[in-house]
């Protein structure tokens, strides 16, 4: 449940702009989601969401320019990360990719052409490989911090 709401919260933010908890609690029920102002707070806090001003001046919640949101929720969703060419796929927990998509888009990350998810799957595509084996690597020390690099 909380996963999924968290999912649909980073959902909201990247697509709208949402500038006060009443309108994110009203964008979450219109999908099906109830939340209560107490459990939206700890749910903001835990995403790491900041409430600042956008390209048009207007403050809004918004995801972290780092990888705070990225980081957790690859540490609960992605199971694996590969690539092939210049083509990244992660393999998620069943239901978590598109909350999980939407946290990487948030992030610059060098070389990525966009992204697509489904529902237990990410595609990533990279301009060259060589993006491919450089943010597999990353995506990968992030996963699994001390474990030997594959590839």
């Amino acid at each position: 449940m909380k996963n999924h709401r968290h999912e649909a919260i980073l959902e909201i933010v990247s697509e709208t702009p949402v500038a006060t908890q009443e309108l994110l609690i009203k964008l979450l029920g219109e999908r099906g989601i109830k939340a209560t102002q107490a459990t939206l707070s700890r749910d903001i806090q835990q995403l790491s969401l900041v409430k600042a001003r956008d390209e048009n001046g207007i403050y809004r919640y918004m995801l972290p320019a780092a990888t705070a949101v990225e980081k957790s929720f690859f540490a609960e969703a992605v199971l694996s990360v590969d690539y092939a060419l210049n083509t990244i796929v992660l393999k998620c927990r069943a239901g978590m990719a598109q909350g999980t998509c939407a946290a990487i888009d948030s992030v610059n990350h060098q070389g990525v052409v966009g992204t697509i998810a489904g529902d237990d799957t990410i595609f990533i595509l990279v301009r060259t490989e060589a993006d491919a084996k450089k943010l597999s690597k990353k995506f990968r020390s992030e996963l699994f911090p001390g474990k030997q690099q594959m590839r």
